[in-house]
């Protein structure tokens, strides 16, 4: 895979680079609640405009299908872009229309523009391949040379990813090696006691990784939305709380082989639990009750891990050598439930591990919960690639960088 500092050696002034970013923001009608994904560009779309490059940033933003939608405009993240590198960013307004073109046209050594959002066009995301490769085709129009630096859509087999390094000579940005540099240490080099911390809502959405860390990890510490189909299929009640029943086999299935393999599989040993889910926007005192996680009642809903559960969690990362996180504990959103994330977060400090912090909420619930960022070994910007990764699948943005 070609490096961006490859390419630079070899020069690039005058030349018009597509970077394919992840500038997939949270907004809150146009205000962005986490710059994370745009500062994690900044280096190498830097690095370029620095050298002389004439920088042209796509990106995808949310799930449009394919029709533009000011909902999920990228003009707030150009803007964004612009105040972190200190200079002008021009914003085109379509993606291979008339304003991307013109702006294009007018860019200057040195400047960058941000073009519409990649999913205003269905040919984006096609599953059909003439499609994509003709929406991949006018986007080559844009540029002579290509840097793939998006790691959140890695995973994603679409035009500007997969397809558009193809039509152009093409290298991986600093943040794309980066990652890629951090998911080997935890694929190739682990130092031991491994530990993997999964939550979030569904575990449909970790079935894959933890089948794969069941062959890699010595604990697996699992809490969030996930956790009650575990201690469902343990036999306990579980109340209202999320539960997709479909898994039970799986997670049977799971806990069966971790025990044949000796790896300490920790769930939740109490819970707080509420009649009803919290409200996000007020964030009005929600009034939890902390329970047994064996004894939630038929009428409540465990929405974060209990105080002594957080206390096992910590001790259990105490001693670790690395450590994987992706998923928060609970309705970290919330302050009445976002210490079981918080815990583990701190657990993370605490410990002398090589910790990684796999994108998504995790990394959201870092920096909503005032954590310094650059205390954790690495905050990944894409859970799903992440997670992917480590489930030994070949990502198609990677592949497609690939000499």
């Amino acid at each position: 895979m070609k490096t961006i500092d490859e390419l630079l050696a070899e020069g690039v002034s005058g030349k018009r680079v597509f970077v394919r970013a992840d500038l997939n923001v949270p907004l809150d009608g146009t205000t962005i609640t986490d710059d994370g994904r745009i500062r994690a560009v900044v280096p190498t779309v830097k690095a370029l405009a620095d050298a002389g490059a004439r920088v042209v940033v796509a990106s995808h933003l949310g799930r449009p299908k394919g029709t533009p939608d000011p909902a999920f405009s990228l003009a707030p993240a150009a803007a964004r872009l612009g105040e972190l590198l200190g200079a002008d960013v021009a914003f085109a307004t379509d993606t291979v229309g008339e304003s991307a073109t013109a702006t294009v046209a007018g860019l200057d050594d040195g400047q960058v523009a941000v073009i519409e959002n990649l999913r205003f066009n269905p040919g984006e995301t096609s599953k059909d391949d003439a499609e994509r490769g003709a929406f991949a085709d006018q986007l080559a129009r844009l540029a002579d040379l290509y840097v793939g630096d998006g790691f959140g859509a890695v995973h994603r087999k679409h035009a500007s990813v997969f397809d558009l390094p193809g039509r152009l000579p093409h290298s991986a940005g600093y943040l794309i090696a980066t990652e890629v540099g951090v998911l080997k240490k935890l694929t190739e080099d682990v130092k031991r006691p491994y530990v993997v911390v999964l939550g979030g809502a569904k575990v449909s959405d970790k079935l894959g990784v933890i089948d794969h860390l069941l062959e890699k990890a010595d604990r697996i510490l699992v809490g969030g939305g996930m956790a009650y189909t575990f201690l469902k299929a343990k036999g306990h009640e579980v109340g209202i709380s999320l539960l997709q029943a479909d898994q039970i086999p799986a997670c049977l299935d799971y806990l069966a082989r971790a025990e044949k393999r000796g790896v300490e599989f920790v769930l939740p040993v109490d819970v707080l639990v509420a009649p009803e889910f919290p409200d996000l926007k007020t964030k009005a005192p929600a009034h939890p009750t902390t329970v047994a996680a064996d004894a939630i009642p038929a009428t409540e809903e465990g929405l974060d891990i209990g105080p002594k559960t957080r206390e096992l969690y910590a001790a259990k990362l105490a001693d670790a050598g690395t450590v994987f996180w992706n998923g928060p504990m609970g309705v970290f959103e919330h302050p009445d439930y976002a210490n079981g994330t918080q815990a583990v977060a701190q657990g993370l400090l605490d410990s002398s591990a090589f910790t990684v912090v796999g994108g998504g909420d995790s990394a959201a619930a870092v920096r909503l919960l005032g954590f310094d960022e650059n205390a954790f070994g690495h905050i990944s910007t894409g859970g799903g690639a992440s997670l992917e990764y480590l489930e030994g699948k070949q990502l198609p943005g990677l592949v497609a960088l690939e000499d």
